[in-house]
């Protein structure tokens, strides 16, 4: 197989969209189609079931995917090894971080990534709900871990380093602070927080919901430009919020509660850099975050 033909095949398997393909390989979707039409002559089998509405691997074509993609994500990590080798990685890289960031892997893949390369100095730097991505696209910093989902076409995102339950901060003498867990309808009778600042209106729903499942409308009071101010809010009574479980340890205060929300999707974060202009200590960075989470069996799970 042909290092084109490789790419493409797995850019489709993950995409299962030939025109996100293309635009993710920077081709045309009839330069993927013909690739795609190509590699299954190779084969002598089709790899894709193709409809007017939906893209899916065949059986064989999940087979190839299963077995290909971590040998090729194992040669190109060789391969960037190497590169760096002969290059040299050295200077410093600005770290961003939101909140808890990465938590108890923090430390760890800073351990990594100093081991692997000890000229490059780490300097770390606190971004605010506010303005998450703003650091980044300001370059002061060169990466950032923050919450989930980032959807910028000038951000690039790397896979899911930690996966988190969310609990329910609450002024510890509400009425849900003694519940064993609260489900996201009870948020229709309670108040939230807006957002003061410019990050992304879809990033900031997905932290604090503007409905319950059910449709109903979840209240927004006053509007907040960092964590702690919101932490002091709710211990005032001003409102409540969904946060990541780990909260509950790195930003604890007697008077404020979190109870499990049981029927809330898991809280993600991964890493988010510039599109433009990615350096070898990106890459360098994103292979020891990744080395520390295979480590550890996957994306952290709080």
């Amino acid at each position: 197989m042909e290092k084109h033909e490789i790419e493409t095949f797995l850019a489709l398997a993950e995409e299962l969209h030939f025109g996100r393909t293309a635009e993710r390989l920077h081709l045309s979707q009839a330069r993927v189609s013909q690739t795609i039409k190509q590699l299954e002559r190779r084969i002598g089998a089709p790899l894709f079931d193709r409809t007017s509405r939906r893209v899916a691997p065949t059986p064989l074509g999940r087979r190839l995917h299963e077995g290909l993609a971590p040998v090729y994500a194992q040669l190109q990590s060789v391969v960037a090894e190497v590169t760096a080798a002969a290059r040299g990685v050295e200077g410093v890289l600005r770290l961003g971080f939101l909140g808890s960031a990465t938590g108890k892997l923090t430390p760890r893949i800073m351990t990594a990534f100093g081991a692997a390369h000890p000229d490059v100095e780490i300097r770390m730097r606190e971004v605010h709900p506010a303005d998450p991505l703003g650091p980044l696209r300001d370059d002061e910093v060169d990466m950032l871990l923050t919450r989930l989902p980032v959807e910028e076409p000038d951000l690039k995102v790397g896979p899911i380093v930690l996966s988190e339950r969310q609990v329910l901060a609450v002024p510890a003498g509400h009425r849900l602070a003694r519940r064993p867990a609260v489900r996201l309808e009870e948020l229709a009778e309670e108040r939230t927080f807006g957002l003061a600042g410019s990050a992304p209106e879809y990033w900031w729903d997905a932290q604090t919901p503007r409905r319950t499942p059910g449709g109903r409308e979840i209240r927004r009071g006053q509007s907040v430009g960092t964590f702690q101010e919101m932490m002091t809010l709710i211990a005032a009574g001003q409102g409540v919020s969904p946060v990541a479980a780990s909260v509950c340890c790195f930003y604890a205060r007697p008077d404020v509660a979190f109870v499990p929300l049981e029927d809330a999707p898991p809280t993600e974060v991964a890493l988010v850099w510039r599109a433009a202009g990615e350096t070898e200590k990106h890459r360098a960075f994103l292979r020891a975050t990744c080395g520390v989470v295979r480590e550890n069996g996957g994306p952290a799970d709080s």
